[in-house]
């Protein structure tokens, strides 16, 4: 049996894009993290993607997981990952903090979450409605976690989502890759790096040239 053409349609992209950087905090990437990753391959690409979005007059919003001291807001969430108690306030280390290079600009917006999901119980999709945003734009970790979970109810929300490949990055190659193709086959449209910035660019890509609503 196959499934012909049941999967892996378009959603394409609007005329008012956003993108969303996922979690890109110290505990992935730096050295003695708790969360480390095999990689930094992908803060450079983040790094290339949020350039590009600046350039354009595109917003750029951030997302980091903060709990209370005692990560009671966690729920069940940490009791599966324990590690997350990293992300409590006042927990040594610094773990949650954006990973060098890459820096929210002043003027950007950090939100807040507890859980996978960019959007679950935060302000993200009223912030980027209000913006005029038809597009969410997904890099960052982990790919079958916080970035998958992001972009599937990006789409719930009604937003058109586009994951960058090389700007996502996961615990293994495998886990990283298999979740790109399910993600492309029912979720999101899963483009390489210099796809989206061609399209975050100007006014010759599918999201150029669309000026920010003031």
């Amino acid at each position: 049996m196959t499934h012909g053409d049941a999967f892996s349609g378009r959603v394409g992209c609007g005329s008012r894009p956003a993108v969303v950087v996922v979690d890109m905090v110290r505990a992935y990437f730096d050295d003695g993290g708790p969360l480390q990753l095999p990689s930094r391959t992908a803060v450079d690409a983040c790094a290339s993607l949020v350039d590009a979005a600046r350039a354009g007059g595109h917003p750029v919003v951030w997302t980091v997981v903060r709990y209370g001291p005692d990560a009671g807001d966690a729920g069940w969430f940490v009791h599966k990952v324990p590690a997350l108690r990293h992300f409590a306030e006042g927990a040594p280390g610094g773990w949650g903090d954006v990973v060098a290079p890459l820096a929210p600009a002043p003027e950007e917006t950090v939100v807040v979450k507890q859980y996978a999901s960019a959007f679950f119980a935060t302000s993200l999709a009223s912030t980027l409605l209000a913006r005029g945003v038809d597009t969410v734009v997904v890099c960052g970790v982990s790919t079958s976690g916080c970035v998958r979970a992001s972009a599937t109810d990006a789409l719930q929300h009604g937003f058109r989502p586009l994951v960058v490949r090389e700007a996502c990055a996961d615990r293994s190659a495998a886990l990283h890759e298999n979740n790109l193709v399910d993600l492309d086959a029912k979720y999101a449209d899963v483009v390489d790096l210099a796809e989206a910035r061609a399209r975050l660019g100007g006014p010759d890509g599918d999201c150029g040239g669309a000026p920010r609503p003031s």
